[in-house]
């Protein structure tokens, strides 16, 4: 599978601090809550060749992504494992520290490959511990890297007055229907790259029926066009199924091309926020 470098540079230096191999395309484990759900889906992903798996402590099944993980038969460095310091545990140093320890208990691994603030603190005064703790984490090797999610531009501007170590990942909604072009770039100017979450609007969009009609007769599904589009603009993309059938779909979103109809998606852009949006915070 094609892979991004997701690097930590040094805010000091510019020099690359930490750096690990992401795989482009991911599975997301929001909202996998059933019994078992969370452990069949990863399962199954990793046998028909994801080898990225995105969880957090707030969704509640790191435990089963861990089991899945352990039990795959596929070797441990072969795989990308993310998670999330959840926004009510980020209220400073300890709690981060602590909270990160307990999700790699959860998980049963050794190591996290990229951990990830889920949104800014909401005390402001606690981002500037939270992140240093992110930063001794990864010092200390319990994760391989570091990152953000929910970051709008404001917030990674605050971020470079206090950091050491700059993220190497902002995990954002990204999808035809919200583009965030500003936010894209900015994320790349600290040298991060972009996670897209919910590429098909949390399936609001799954059968839009403008993506739809451009897909007609060109061999792919909108589904997948709309993954190809996160790809195609240089994020890594994380879409969320239980679905065997649906994983390899998805997961076959990296093979079209969809250069014939990108104008035209490009147009479908309407700031559609599917659930909550923590960019626009103070």
């Amino acid at each position: 599978m094609a892979v991004l470098r997701a690097i930590n540079h040094e805010v000091s230096t510019g020099g690359e601090k930490s750096a690990i191999d992401m795989p482009v395309i991911g599975l997301g484990v929001w909202m996998m809550n059933e019994p078992g759900e969370c452990y069949r889906a990863v399962s199954n992903a990793i046998s028909i060749g994801y080898r990225l798996i995105d969880t957090a402590r707030a969704y509640g099944n790191e435990r089963e992504v861990g089991d899945a993980v352990r039990g795959c038969g596929v070797p441990r460095e072969e795989l990308t494992i993310v998670t999330k310091l959840r926004r009510v545990h980020a209220t400073g140093y300890e709690s981060t520290i602590k909270n990160c320890k307990l999700s790699l208990e959860l998980l049963g691994l050794e190591y996290i490959d990229l951990y990830l603030v889920h949104a800014p603190p909401e005390d402001q005064t606690a981002r500037e511990p939270v992140w240093r703790a992110m930063e001794d984490l990864l010092s200390e090797g319990i994760v391989r890297s570091i990152g953000v999610s929910n970051y709008g531009i404001h917030h990674l501007d605050q971020l470079r007055t206090h950091a050491n170590i700059l993220p190497s990942v902002n995990q954002v909604e990204l999808n035809p229907w919200i583009q965030r072009p500003k936010l894209h770039e900015a994320t790349r100017s600290i040298g991060a790259l972009t996670m897209a979450y919910s590429p098909l609007a949390r399936g609001q969009k799954a059968r839009d029926q403008q993506l739809e009609r451009l897909c007609e007769g060109q061999g792919f599904t909108a589904p997948q066009a709309a993954i190809k589009w996160c790809l195609d603009n240089g994020a890594v993309v994380i879409p969320k199924s239980s679905h065997p059938g649906r994983q390899l779909e998805n997961i076959q979103s990296m093979e079209i091309d969809i250069s014939g109809i990108m104008d035209e998606v490009n147009r479908l852009d309407s700031n559609h926020v599917s659930g909550w949006d923590p960019t626009v915070e103070p």
